[in-house]
């Protein structure tokens, strides 16, 4: 189900808590979000709809991929970014990696460990941000 897009920054600075299978309702609906706002944004977090858990969605090219409590694991390779998001008005500066590698789970609780670079890492560091309570 598409979901309103949460703008309130008290929520959104919160810590995301650990999601599980009984959030795998909230991980369809972020997918459902992302996909009716893919022409504004290519990647959301769960708290992006007012759901505080660690569960964040992106566009790698077409098609949307879904983690589960995400981690990045190795990064390096820092640069500025310039970034904006759809919780929040104009664009900032934000610091981000040009190479990461993140560990999450799939929607079948499965571990999966992905290595990324450039514009996907960067959305993926933007996401992962948003579970940990940080804004650009």
């Amino acid at each position: 189900m598409i979901k309103p897009i949460n703008k309130d920054v008290g929520i959104l600075r919160k810590k995301s808590t650990t999601a599980s299978k009984k959030d795998l309702q909230t991980a369809s609906d972020l997918i459902d979000t992302l996909k009716a706002h893919q022409n504004a944004c290519v990647g959301m977090a769960a708290n992006m709809i007012g759901i505080n858990k660690r569960i964040i969605a992106c566009f790698f090219g077409p098609f949307p991929v879904l983690m589960i409590n995400p981690e990045i694991t190795k990064k390096f390779g820092p640069y500025t970014a310039e970034e904006g998001c759809l919780s929040l008005e104009g664009k900032r500066v934000a610091k981000r990696f040009k190479h990461i590698e993140v560990t999450y789970l799939d929607k079948n609780f499965a571990k999966q460990r992905q290595k990324l670079d450039d514009f996907n890492a960067q959305i993926v560091q933007h996401e992962i941000d948003h579970c940990n309570g940080i804004l650009i």
